[in-house]
Formats: C-alpha cells, sequence, structure tokens
C-alpha cells in the first residue's frame, strides 16, 4: 500500500473502528476479543506484503489504540463505528484490494469467533461487511 501517511494513518484507524464495531455489536467487547484482535495484527497484519515497511510500526499501534479508545471511552455505538468506516471506505475504494479485503475479513471472523463462536448479531454484521468488501448491493 503506497500512499501518504495521513492517509495510511486514517486507514488503520478506520479498520480499528471496525473491529471494534465487530466486537461491540452485541453491546459486550471481552478482553479476549481485544487479545485476538493483537494476536491477528502481529501474526498477519505485521507480516503481510500488503504493507510499505516504513508503515508497518503504526499499524498495531493505530488499529490496536483505535479500538482501546472506543472501548474505554464507552460511548460509541458499533453500528456507529462500522457506518464510520463504510463512510471511509467509500470514499477510499482503492485502498481496498481483494488481499486487504480477505485479510480485513479474516480479522473481523477471528475476533467474532474468539469468545463462545459466533453469534447471530456478529454473523449479521460480519455478513453486512462481507457484502460491502465484495461491493453487492442489497
Amino acid at each position: 500500500m503506497k500512499t501518504d501517511n495521513d492517509l495510511v494513518q486514517k486507514f488503520y484507524q478506520n479498520l480499528g473502528k471496525l473491529f471494534y464495531a465487530i466486537a461491540a455489536v452485541d453491546n459486550n467487547v471481552r478482553d479476549v476479543e481485544l487479545e485476538k484482535l493483537k494476536n491477528v495484527v502481529k501474526k498477519e497484519w505485521l507480516t503481510t506484503n500488503l504493507i510499505d515497511n516504513s508503515l508497518k510500526i503504526n499499524i498495531e499501534d493505530s488499529i490496536i489504540n483505535t479500538f482501546k479508545w472506543l472501548h474505554d471511552d464507552n460511548e460509541y455505538h458499533a453500528e456507529t463505528c462500522y457506518n464510520s468506516f463504510l463512510t471511509f471506505k467509500k470514499e477510499h475504494e482503492s485502498l481496498f484490494t481483494d488481499r486487504m479485503n480477505t485479510l480485513i475479513l479474516k480479522t473481523a471472523r477471528a475476533i467474532a469467533a474468539s469468545f463462545s463462536k459466533v453469534n447471530k448479531l456478529e454473523l449479521m454484521l460480519l455478513t453486512k461487511l462481507d457484502m460491502e468488501l465484495k461491493n453487492i448491493k442489497t
């Protein structure tokens, strides 16, 4: 991903919003969901060749810190965060390549499955996300 640093920072912050929305959709963000996100970011995001090496240091901080901030602030609803992510996505479609979308979905699914399998609300949001990333209109 070659682009300016501010846009990249916003991209990862919006991923933090998305991943928070996945965890918060059932109105209960659990520690295990944050831990799963941290693990997936380290194992998948920091090792991918989709991201310029000079930006990898910011990935973990941006995604994780945004997620934590939203959780700690406790004023943001999953739907608000998800819609904010969608707005960003629509404004920057070129960042959302097939490979990037696959990694986003993989991360979202891992978060949803981290506590007692995927519940109905998480499944519905994952389905919406999958359709959005594939640009399938309902």
